[in-house]
């Protein structure tokens, strides 16, 4: 091939995503990590990419890639995975693995720790709306430039809640895929069960709302497996996991569009009290009922994130001495 032909197919790769796996072509997918601090995000990544390594803390935004083929004898498909530390402190920096050229076959996975419900609703609203946000953005440029494109990306986030669905009109898919993970499942399984329920229920709402895929998972083998099929299918585009488990007395497990509101039922509080919430949305509703049981913490991420500066890992003789110099 000349370089003219090779130009033109990475075109056609780019505008067709969804064709690439057809003709023995190497795709890329992408996947962010976010979540709550200290949630195991790194840990999940590892155990995705079989990897036997010791977990550091990660420092801003890290990351890390793998190949898998979908087939035995194809060629592998490459998976960019980045991972966003520091929980709601460092969100701008989101910016920097999701743009114009790879959103169109991006994922977001958001890892939410189950044993800290205080901090989960402030934590999982932030990441969400500021990640909704900025996709957002770039679809609305990229609509002007390859309309084409944003329809397809639309088309293919509808497919999860088909039209017949009854509450197709009653939700707001999130603009990219997305799969929220519950962590430390072992540690939420000791709750109450009213503390259970509420959790529980309050997730399959949000995910049900935004489209997403919902898996609580631990250190469990079994339970690790049935998260890494969720994200094997947003990274490497492996086929879709038909099991489902909406028992709030036993892991979750609901891929995107095999929930319903109906099934959720109201938020789970006395009729008295619903009445005197004052919401808008079914969101607020839920999240007014969420944080009367679990009011959230007043403490701000950025108090919490450490100097890099400061660690040793990172330290550098001769820059040490100048900056030393510097402050005095």
């Amino acid at each position: 091939d000349t370089l003219w032909d090779l130009a033109v197919a990475e075109v056609h790769r780019r505008e067709n995503p969804e064709d690439e796996d057809g003709d023995g072509q190497v795709w890329e997918r992408s996947v962010l990590f976010m979540g709550t601090k200290n949630g195991g995000k790194t840990t999940i990544i590892l155990r995705c990419l079989e990897r036997e390594e010791i977990t550091k803390p990660t420092l801003a935004l890290e990351y890390t890639f793998g190949r898998r083929g979908r087939r035995p004898n194809t060629p592998k498909n490459i998976a960019h995975f980045w991972e966003l530390g520091g929980g709601t402190s460092l969100l701008e920096l989101i910016r920097i693995p999701i743009t114009s050229n790879n959103i169109r076959l991006f994922g977001i996975v958001l890892v939410l720790d189950l044993s800290k419900p205080n901090e989960l609703w402030s934590t999982m609203e932030k990441l969400l709306q500021v990640t909704r946000n900025h996709a957002n953005k770039i679809l609305t440029k990229l609509e002007k430039t390859n309309p084409e494109a944003t329809t397809e990306m639309k088309r293919r986030m509808q497919n999860d809640l088909q039209r017949d669905h009854p509450d197709y009109e009653l939700i707001d898919p999130f603009p990219i895929p997305l799969v929220i993970i519950g962590s430390k499942y072992d540690i939420f399984h000791e709750f109450d069960s009213e503390m259970r329920k509420l959790i529980s229920t309050s997730l399959r709402f949000v995910s049900h709302y935004c489209g997403a895929s919902l898996v609580f998972t631990s250190k469990s083998e079994a339970l690790l497996l049935k998260a890494r099929a969720l994200i094997n299918h947003l990274a490497f585009g492996s086929d879709k996991s038909k099991s489902l488990s909406v028992d709030h007395n036993k892991p979750l497990f609901i891929p995107a569009g095999l929930d319903s509101l109906s099934q959720i039922g109201p938020p789970p509080a006395s009729d008295s009290n619903l009445g005197k919430m004052r919401a808008n949305t079914p969101w607020d509703l839920w999240k007014k009922v969420f944080e009367r049981m679990f009011p959230p913490k007043n403490s701000s991420n950025l108090q919490d994130t450490k100097d890099p500066a400061k660690d040793a890992q990172y330290s550098e003789c001769e820059v040490d001495a100048m900056r030393a110099q510097k402050n005095q």
